[in-house]
């Protein structure tokens, strides 16, 4: 599999997102001084892809996959292609508040620590459907990292679309998103008009 390798906060600093949003608590303080030039609305569109890709982990080729068939879904597109990310189940898994970061938590679904409906599932971009019930494996339960996951992050509110039962790291998926309940800073208009050049 593809790793790149450039350093978060410098990926953060270049896409203009904060660390908080994937999960990194420092900022750097590193000072950069740029020279205000004119930029092209085809950089613009591309920014915002990379910036969805890099805030869900994702890599060109799923990512394409993902807005071709958020274009064939009824509705809006780029609201499509937003949804279908969040339904995720690394990126589910992280929202419930089992994982502190989207990477931690596709690390424990690759591990096996994750199940849906009661069986294990180590594929992070399966898609989540309404009425699924997410957990931590009863076996990954007693490990530490969980038992810390379940005393320091009762304080994480899972979104409305999500219900979450965090004293025994379990969870359900009400409904799919709408817009207004995905926070990510990205203009997915812009992407959509990005793949339709």
């Amino acid at each position: 599999m593809a790793i790149d390798r450039t350093p978060d906060l410098k990926r953060c600093r270049a896409l203009g997102i904060e660390p908080t949003l994937i999960g990194r608590s420092r900022k750097s303080k590193r000072q950069v001084h740029r020279t205000m030039r004119k930029v092209s609305e085809y950089a613009l569109q591309l920014k915002e892809k990379q910036k969805a890709k890099f805030i869900y982990g994702v890599l060109e080729r799923p990512f394409r996959n993902y807005y071709d068939k958020a274009k064939k879904m009824p509705g809006v597109t780029g609201e499509n292609l937003l949804i279908l990310l969040e339904r995720r189940l690394d990126n589910v898994v992280f929202r419930l508040g089992f994982s502190n970061t989207r990477r931690q938590a596709r690390q424990f679904v690759t591990h096996g620590h994750i199940t849906v409906n009661g069986k294990r599932v180590d594929i992070p971009s399966a898609l989540i459907k309404a009425g699924d019930v997410i957990a931590v494996s009863e076996k990954s339960q007693s490990k530490e990292v969980f038992k810390i996951l379940k005393e320091t992050n009762n304080a994480l509110s899972a979104p409305a679309w999500l219900e979450s039962d965090q004293a025994n790291l379990k969870g359900s998926v009400v409904r799919f998103p709408t817009r207004d309940e995905i926070d990510v800073p990205v203009n997915e208009q812009s992407i959509v008009e990005l793949y339709s050049r």
